[in-house]
C-alpha cells in the first residue's frame, strides 16, 4: 500500500510574510545581520508556539554567524552543513539548485551522495526534491518505499525530508537530507529545517549576486585585455589563436571555431578551430544558407542553441556538441565572418555568454581585418620587392656591362642607386674612329619612376647615337623627343661628352647636371663652366658645348649631385672641396682607383647615414 508524503503547511504569519522574510522575531535588524537575541519558540504547521531547545538556539545563533560572515558559496554550504548536523544527525545530505532555463534540479553540494547521484538532473516536480520545489513546501517522507514518485539515487535510503529554498517569492533550490532508518525525520526536524532554508536561500541568493558581480567584473578586465592585445597582433594566424586563448579565460567552451566571409562565393570559410586544446587549421567550409553559423552570418545578431539537437537549423560536425554560441563579426556593418563556440553539455552557454561574445565581437573583428590588411600590404610588398629585384637586373642590363678600353684613355663607372633602383643612368656610345662618347645623367625622383624614365631616355640616346650627333645636337634630340612624351614633373640632366682618343680632346654639352672636374698635375681641381637647360622641360633649346685639350696625366671627373649632396649624421654636406680633396690625393691613380676612392670617402663621410640619392661617378684618365 503507497502512503503519501507528510507535507508540513505553512503558517498564517509565514503566509502573510514575503517568501524571503523569517519567521516571527527572526527579522534581521538594520544591518542586514540577524540579532544575536532569538526566539524561545518556533512557530508549527498548526499555528501553535513550539519551545526551542537551548540547542536548537545555540544553532540559530551559528547559523546567523556562518551566513553573515562569508559571501563565498561554497563556503557557506559547507557550514550550513556542517551546523545542521550538530542538531540533526544525517548521513546524506544535498543543496540542489534550480537551473532557471532548463527547470531542473543540479545537486550544487553533497555529501554521502555518489557520484552518479551528483550528476543526476531532476526536473521540477519529480521526485521528492522537484515536488517540494513545485509546491513551495517541505516534503517529509517517513517511508520511501510508499511514494509513487521517488525517485531512487542510493538503494539504501529508508526516509527523506527536503525543504524548499526561497527567496523573493522565488524558488532558487531545496535542501534535501536523507536517512537509511524509517521514519527517522520528525515534525520538529522539519520545522527547524524550514527555518534553516528561509535563511540559507537569501544567503545563497547574496552569494550568487556577489558571484555574479565578481564574475562580471573579472570578464570586464579579461575583455579590456583582450581588446589590448590583440590590436597588437597582425599575423592573422596568430591573432585567432590568441582570441580563442584569451577568450576561455572568460567562457570554458569545448570548441571553437572562426570563419571568414567569402562574400564572392556566399560561403564562410572555416580558418582556424581549437578543439579540446588541440589547434586545427582544416575544417569544413558552411554555406552561408546553412547550419547555425550561416544563420548569425545572414541574420546579423548571434545565435544561441540551448540544445542543438532541437534546433532545424543545426549542422552536425562535431557530433559530441550539445549547445553552441555563433556570434557574427561585424566589421563597418558588413558581416566579415562568425565566431563560433561549443560545449558538450546542454544548456551549458547563457544571456551573460551571448553579452560578453556581442560586446568582443566588434573588436574582433576590426583585429581581424586589420591582420587581413596587414598580410595583403605585407603580400604587396613582396609582390613589389620581386619586382623591383627584377627592375634592378633590367636596369643593369641596360647599363654598359664594361667600359672601353682605348689606347690613350683609361675609363672607370660606379653607381651606387639610393633604392633598389635609381634614377641615374651613365653610357658610353662608340662612334667609331677612335671616338666616344661618355654620357651621365640624373632623372628627377628616385625609385621605380625615375628608373623608368631614365630608360626612356637610355633609348632614346641609343636610337639617335647611330647618327654620330655633336653632344650639342645629341642633347637637343633628346629634349624635344621628351617633349613629345611629356610628363609631369619628369625631367633629366645630363653631361654629354665626345671623346677623341687620336687627338685626346673632350667636346662636352652640358644640360643641367653637375659640372664636371678637370685635374692636371699640380694644379687644383677646375670645374669645366659647362651650363644648360634640364632635358624635358622647354621647347626648341639649344646646347652649347666647348672642346678640352688633355694630356697624358690628366683626369676628367663626370659625377651626379647625389655625391656632393651626400650628408653625415650631422646634417653636413660632403661638398666640392672635400671631392677636390679626394682627387688631389688620387691623381696620379688610374680611373677605377679614383672613382673607389671617391665612394669610399663618401661612404665613410655618411657615417651610416642612409643614402638619400643615387650616387654616379664616371672618370676618364688620359694615358
Amino acid at each position: 500500500m503507497t502512503r503519501k508524503a507528510t507535507t508540513s503547511p505553512p503558517s498564517k504569519e509565514a503566509a502573510a510574510a514575503p517568501a524571503d522574510a523569517t519567521k516571527p522575531g527572526f527579522a534581521r535588524n538594520a544591518s542586514g545581520k540577524f540579532p544575536a537575541v532569538l526566539p524561545s519558540t518556533l512557530t508549527a504547521s498548526d499555528g501553535a508556539l513550539v519551545p526551542i531547545s537551548p540547542a536548537q538556539q545555540q544553532f540559530l545563533l551559528q547559523l546567523a554567524e556562518a551566513l553573515n560572515t562569508t559571501l563565498d558559496l561554497d563556503t557557506l554550504m559547507h557550514r550550513v552543513a556542517q551546523l545542521v548536523r550538530a542538531v540533526l544527525d544525517y548521513r546524506i545530505f544535498a543543496i540542489l539548485l534550480v537551473n532557471e532555463r532548463s527547470q531542473e534540479l543540479r545537486m550544487r553540494f553533497q555529501i554521502g551522495h555518489t557520484a552518479e547521484a551528483e550528476r543526476l538532473r531532476i526536473p521540477i516536480g519529480k521526485g521528492v526534491v522537484g515536488e517540494a520545489a513545485e509546491k513551495r513546501q517541505p516534503v517529509l517522507v517517513r517511508d520511501v518505499s510508499e511514494i509513487d514518485n521517488y525517485i531512487v539515487a542510493n538503494p539504501n535510503v529508508r526516509s527523506e525530508l527536503a525543504v524548499p529554498l526561497i527567496t523573493r517569492n522565488r524558488v532558487i533550490g531545496v535542501i534535501d537530507i536523507q536517512s537509511e532508518q524509517v521514519d527517522y525525520f520528525q515534525e520538529e526536524h522539519l520545522r527547524l529545517l524550514e527555518l534553516t532554508a528561509s535563511r540559507v536561500a537569501t544567503a545563497i541568493e547574496n552569494a550568487r549576486l556577489y558571484t555574479r558581480v565578481a564574475r562580471q567584473a573579472n570578464t570586464l578586465a579579461v575583455l579590456n585585455e583582450i581588446s589590448r592585445e590583440i590590436t597588437s597582433i597582425l599575423d592573422l594566424d596568430q591573432l585567432l589563436i590568441r582570441i580563442g586563448e584569451l577568450l576561455h579565460r572568460v567562457i570554458d567552451y569545448r570548441m571553437y571555431s572562426i570563419l571568414l566571409l567569402n562574400e564572392k562565393k556566399q560561403v564562410l570559410e572555416h580558418r582556424l578551430s581549437v578543439r579540446y586544446g588541440v589547434v586545427e587549421h582544416f575544417g569544413a567550409d558552411v554555406s552561408i544558407n546553412e547550419g547555425l553559423v550561416g544563420a548569425a552570418a545572414r541574420e546579423g545578431h548571434p545565435v544561441l542553441a540551448s540544445d542543438v539537437q532541437k534546433d532545424p537549423r543545426y549542422r552536425m560536425l562535431n557530433p559530441e556538441t550539445r549547445s553552441e554560441l555563433a556570434v557574427p563579426l561585424v566589421y563597418k556593418g558588413k558581416t566579415v565572418g562568425v565566431l563560433d563556440l561549443e560545449h558538450t553539455r546542454r544548456h551549458y552557454f547563457n544571456e551573460e555568454h551571448v553579452r560578453t561574445l556581442h560586446t568582443l565581437a566588434s573588436q574582433i573583428a576590426v583585429s581581424i581585418e586589420n591582420a587581413r590588411l596587414y598580410q595583403r600590404v605585407a603580400q604587396e610588398e613582396q609582390r613589389m620587392e620581386r619586382d623591383l629585384a627584377m627592375a634592378r637586373e633590367v636596369q643593369l642590363r641596360l647599363l654598359p656591362a664594361k667600359v672601353p678600353e682605348l689606347k690613350n684613355a683609361d675609363f672607370a663607372a660606379r653607381f651606387l642607386p639610393a633604392r633598389s633602383i635609381g634614377g641615374d643612368l651613365y653610357d658610353f656610345l662608340d662612334y667609331g674612329d677612335g671616338k666616344m662618347a661618355v654620357v651621365l645623367g640624373d632623372v628627377s625622383g628616385k625609385a621605380a619612376p625615375a628608373a623608368l624614365y631614365a630608360a626612356l631616355v637610355s633609348g632614346i640616346m641609343r636610337s639617335q647615337a647611330a647618327n654620330q650627333p655633336s653632344p650639342a645636337a645629341m642633347l637637343a634630340y633628346i629634349n624635344e623627343a621628351l617633349r613629345e612624351r611629356r610628363l609631369d614633373s619628369q625631367y633629366v640632366t645630363m653631361l654629354y661628352a665626345l671623346w677623341d682618343d687620336n687627338q685626346r680632346t673632350l667636346q662636352i654639352a652640358n644640360a643641367g647636371a653637375v659640372q664636371p672636374l678637370f685635374v692636371r698635375g699640380q694644379e687644383p681641381p677646375l670645374t669645366l663652366q659647362a651650363a644648360g637647360f634640364p632635358l624635358g622641360l622647354f621647347p626648341d633649346v639649344t646646347y652649347e658645348e666647348f672642346s678640352v685639350s688633355t694630356q697624358p696625366g690628366d683626369s676628367l671627373v663626370f659625377f651626379s649631385d647625389g655625391i656632393v649632396d651626400a650628408e653625415n649624421p650631422k646634417e653636413d654636406m660632403f661638398g666640392n672641396d672635400r671631392l677636390e680633396a679626394v682627387l688631389n690625393k688620387n691623381r696620379r691613380r688610374n680611373a677605377g682607383q679614383i672613382a673607389d676612392a671617391v665612394l669610399t670617402a663618401v661612404t665613410a663621410f655618411q657615417s651610416g647615414r642612409e643614402r638619400f640619392d643615387d650616387e654616379t661617378i664616371v672618370a676618364i684618365k688620359v694615358r
